[in-house]
């Protein structure tokens, strides 16, 4: 009984302390202006905006033409075989166990 008892006393700080938290948070948005207030809204009739920035059909080209350049040099470069650095190994003939063993008792 005495750790329910615990459990609740320490539960009922927890919401005193959560509670001042609110009422300090209900506070501070009291001073603030309300969101709403201080935003611009709709805009009024014959009040001008901020023109959308649009790339011009010259732009797009360079970027485009800059893009094929930029990957057919890639491409360039991943087809040429890398150098070998030194001289190949021959590779030897090799039997296996079973077909020496074959080949020595056949014999």
């Amino acid at each position: 009984m005495n750790d329910i008892a615990k459990a609740i006393s320490q539960l009922e700080r927890q919401r005193a302390t959560i509670d001042h938290a609110i009422a300090a948070l209900r506070e501070v948005e009291a001073l603030t202006p309300t969101a709403h207030a201080s935003s611009p809204g709709p805009s009024k009739p014959g009040k001008k905006t901020a023109a959308k920035r649009r790339m011009s059909a010259e732009g797009r080209k360079k970027i485009s033409e800059a893009a094929k350049k930029r990957w057919a040099e890639k491409r360039a470069a991943e087809a040429v075989p890398p150098a070998k650095t030194g001289p190949a190994k021959k590779k030897t003939a090799r039997r296996s166990r079973a077909k020496k063993a074959a080949s020595t008792a056949s014999a």
